[in-house]
Parts: C-alpha cells; structure tokens; sequence
C-alpha cells in the first residue's frame, strides 16, 4: 500500500538525517536589492583571513577557470570574483530548481507523486515499455525510475544504464536526463505552468533576483529522440548564490516562507545513499541523491559537511550549501569561453575557503 504524499512529507521531517527541529541560520541576514559585502577589517572580525582570500582570488584566477563565484557567510557576502551579474546557462543546476518549484503543488495536491506515467498518460518517441510505464513521478525526480530511454540531450549516465525494461521502477538509481526531462515536461502538464514561470513566480521574484530575465531562458533539446525538452536556466552567479540562501534557511527569506521547510528538508534528504549509488564508481565518492540535489552522505559527512548538499552542472557550475556553518558557495564557469573548472579546482576553492575560516581538516572529510 503506498504511503499518501502528506504523511511521507511528515515522516521526512521526523526523520530527516537527525536534523533538529529547525536548522534555519538563526544569525543570517538577507540581501536587499542587492548583498551586503564585508571588506577589510570586516572580514577579520567575522574571522576570515584577508591573505588567504586574496590567495583565492589568484587560484581562480590563474588556475580555476571559474568566472563567477559568490561566498555568502550568513547572509553577508565574504567573497566574490569574476562577474558575478552575467547571465549565463545554467546546466544541470536546472535540476535542483526544478525540485523546489515541485513542493507547493505536492502540498496542494495538484502532483501526486505515487502517480504512475501510465496514470498521467506520458510515452515518449517509440513508446515507453510496460514495466517503464508504471514508474511514479516521485521516482522521476529522485532518478530511479528504471526507465533508460535516450533523453533529447545529453550529460548524464544512460550509457551506463542496464537493459531497457531490467530494472523494477523505484529499485535502481542511475543519474539520467530523460527523468530529469519527464519531471519537467510532467510538472507542467500537470500545473498548467510553464517552468520558467514558475520560477519567476515561487523564486525569482519573492527572493529579488538583481538579474533576471524572463526572455532569456529557453528549452532546448532533440525532439525526435525524445518529446521532452531539457529546461536549461540563465541565472547570474550572484542569483544562484540567493537560490543557496534561500535553501541554507530552509525555504525562509526574512521571515516569508516562499518554500516550505519540510519540502526544503525532504528534497536535500538522500533517497539514494552513497552505498546505492549507480554506476557503482559512483560508491567511491561523497554524494548520495535527494530529489534532483546531491547530498553528502557516508562516513564523509562529517564537521563541516554534516548535512551538505549541492547543486551541479556541466563545466563548473555549483550552488554549495553548509549548514554546519551557514556557508553558501555559488560557483559559475561560462562555456562560452570555452573554460572548464575541474573537480579538483572545486575541491581547493572548498579547502581554501576553510583556511580563510580557521577550519581544521578532519579525519573522514570527503577529500584531503
């Protein structure tokens, strides 16, 4: 029998990886019409290094690739380079959004989540397998829905996949852009609302993104392979750091609850623990899956970690969140000029920040 959408949002609060019963920063502040930037003698009495930050700067500069990147510590912005006001495409960071759009129309009953594709009438270019068809929506956006059907667009594990028709929906995680296109392509049959409107309406306008443009954003995709188009964003680097603020405070924004705070605590919850993660290489890393977010997980969420999760696309593109340490990280690098940021580079941006914090390395972190 399955459980109904309101009592598994209640269970995912009790339960949800220990956390307390509010783990909003209770010290943040909120950017206005624009963020407030410590400098100088600011940095150093909220406790950051200055030298370790200018060392930063050059690291990214020389180094990293990166052209873009906004760190927020509780509200207040402690680092920023590049251009952070570019509008530029936001690859599988669309993802992330998407699931928080999902949360009011869950709550309100217009997505039912344990709706089959075959109750909601999706196929897709040759038509989807029985088996496929009894996948769930909530198995669309927490990426086991067993369906491995190529998507319009690339990027993801389906080369990795198994056979068409092997796996039993909700039983086999496997990172793949036909789900995450399904999710979108479902979300708006079943709303009435375009994504980019959504976004606008529940995120954009309520949280005062400084660069948004609504003619921007646009789908993208091969249409012959599959109906379902990616929803690619176009976010500037400090709106993203915004969308991390947003999350770090659990769905709060100076008081107004624009998300709510269970559907905030259910979507960065793993669904997919790392010892689950497919393919199996996957099990050597620190990410287990929530729903369309990346989520620390093992014995590597530890310290600063704790509870972390990320948002992250193609060539460099992350919304990093902390609450251990109420730290947001936006981190943008533009394809257009043809740069990539590497893992690794993340990693050290990551590390440097902790030095400029005074964070010791721990014994179980994720990298050392």
């Amino acid at each position: 029998m399955r459980l109904t959408t309101t009592l598994l949002l209640a269970l995912m609060v009790l339960v949800a990886s220990g956390v307390p019963a509010s783990a909003q920063c209770d010290a943040c502040v909120f950017p206005g019409e624009s963020w407030e930037t410590l400098r100088g003698p600011e940095l150093a009495d909220a406790g950051w290094d200055t030298d370790v930050l200018r060392g930063l700067n050059t690291f990214l500069r020389d180094s990293a690739n990166s052209t873009g990147v906004v760190v927020a510590d509780r509200g207040r912005v402690v680092f920023r380079f590049g251009d952070i006001e570019e509008l530029s495409y936001l690859a599988s960071v669309r993802k992330s959004i998407l699931a928080m759009l999902y949360g009011q129309w869950v709550e309100n009953g217009t997505i039912d989540l344990d709706w089959t594709l075959e109750d909601i009438g999706v196929d897709d270019v040759g038509g989807l397998l029985p088996i496929e068809r009894q996948a769930t929506i909530d198995h669309l956006v927490t990426a086991r829905s067993g369906v491995y059907h190529p998507a319009s667009n690339g990027g993801d594990n389906l080369a990795d996949a198994p056979e068409r028709g092997s796996q039993e929906p909700g039983t086999y995680m496997l990172y793949s852009n036909w789900d995450f296109n399904a999710a979108g392509a479902v979300f708006e049959q079943l709303t009435g609302r375009n994504i980019y409107d959504e976004a606008q309406a529940q995120i954009a306008t309520p949280i005062g993104f400084e660069d948004w443009d609504r003619s921007a954003q646009q789908k993208s995709g091969d249409l012959s392979i599959s109906r379902n188009p990616a929803y690619h964003f176009w976010i500037s680097t400090r709106d993203m750091a915004r969308i991390g603020h947003l999350m770090l405070n659990e769905g709060n924004w100076n008081g107004r609850q624009v998300i709510s705070e269970e559907w905030i605590r259910r979507i960065v919850s793993p669904v997919t623990p790392l010892r689950e993660m497919n393919p199996v290489g996957r099990r050597d890393g620190y990410f287990g899956y929530g729903y369309m977010w990346w989520v620390f997980d093992g014995p590597t969420a530890v310290g600063p970690f704790a509870g972390a999760y990320t948002g992250r696309g193609a060539v460099g593109q992350w919304i990093t969140v902390l609450p251990a340490i109420d730290l947001v990280i936006a981190h943008k690098t533009n394809s257009i000029y043809g740069r990539t940021t590497s893992w690794d580079s993340w990693h050290r941006l990551i590390e440097m920040l902790f030095e400029a914090k005074g964070i010791q390395p721990e014994a179980g972190w994720p990298w050392g």
